[in-house]
């Protein structure tokens, strides 16, 4: 059940963010170079998710119940986004 997608690679060749889905969440795994963030959310805390297109690639704003700042993942391919979307929203709607 656990299915994983990452980012392109090629704005970010080392360490391109991760949406990891789970049993019972989703896992966002936000990389930069000198730090990192991992971030675990309940299907049913989702509020909503958000893609913006770019030309080549998207960025998935998690918007997530009592927290105060959205998730943000970027450089996904537009066709990962959808899928990420659609999967995050089939899952909070059980």
């Amino acid at each position: 059940m656990n299915e994983r997608f990452s980012a392109s690679t090629i704005k970010n060749p080392l360490m391109p963010d991760e949406v990891i889905f789970g049993e019972k969440g989703v896992t966002f795994k936000e990389r930069k170079v000198f730090s990192s963030s991992e971030n675990f959310v309940f299907y049913n805390d989702i509020a909503g998710v958000e893609i913006d297109s770019g030309i080549f690639f998207a960025t998935i704003r998690i918007k997530a119940r009592a927290r105060e700042h959205e998730i943000i993942i970027e450089n996904f391919s537009k066709g990962d986004a959808r899928k990420i979307k659609e999967l995050i929203l089939e899952r909070a709607t059980h």
